[in-house]
């Protein structure tokens, strides 16, 4: 990988971006990589719009902050309208089929890359379980810039959850399939 791979997520706080973000880079670093993660949410722990800014690469890492972002994911009707300025033509843009009423804010044909609409809120609800609706997100992301192994983002999830999956170990399971469908919806 020549250049970092800048990811930008968003979405209401209380939705598990910054927990994404933590976990894929300390997946990066597992496997040696740089990555470089900064939170941004307001007062609100739950409810305001979270942002993640996230890079991996290869070597050092020179800016914490980007202008652009590779993929940004925006999982609200705020993080759509908040996030635009982070979106050029290089952009991987992937929002959830639920959020409603923002079509006018979606960028346009040549203001992205890809525009990509993911139906992640429905399966995590009606396939998985509405508490992995975070991982599958993490997994649509891996499945669209590749940027780190699935078995690394496995094991990373592993360290940060695995007291929970020893008291439920079918925790582990459905964790590992919402990663494994979340990298199926970027094909």
């Amino acid at each position: 990988m020549a250049k970092a791979v800048k990811i930008c997520l968003a979405g209401e706080g209380g939705q598990g971006v910054q927990s994404v973000a933590e976990i894929l880079a300390a997946a990066a670093n597992a496997e040696g990589r740089e990555a470089l993660y900064i939170p941004n949410f307001g007062v609100e722990q739950r409810g305001g719009v979270s942002i993640a800014y996230l890079q991996i690469a290869d070597n050092a890492i020179g800016a914490p902050k980007f202008d652009k972002a590779d993929i940004l994911v925006a999982l609200s009707d705020r993080a759509v309208r908040r996030c635009h300025q982070y979106v050029d033509a290089n952009t991987v843009y992937v929002y959830d089929t639920s959020i409603e009423g923002v079509e006018e804010d979606l960028p346009k044909e040549g203001e992205a890359k890809k525009v990509l609409a993911i139906p992640a809120l429905e399966i995590s609800k009606n396939e998985l379980h509405p508490r992995v609706f975070n991982i599958l997100i993490m997994g649509a992301v891996i499945g669209a810039t590749g940027v780190i192994p699935v078995e690394a983002a496995k094991s990373a999830i592993e360290k940060k959850l695995g007291y929970k999956f020893e008291q439920n170990p079918k925790l582990r399971e459905l964790n590992f399939t919402a990663i494994d469908r979340g990298m199926e919806l970027m094909k």
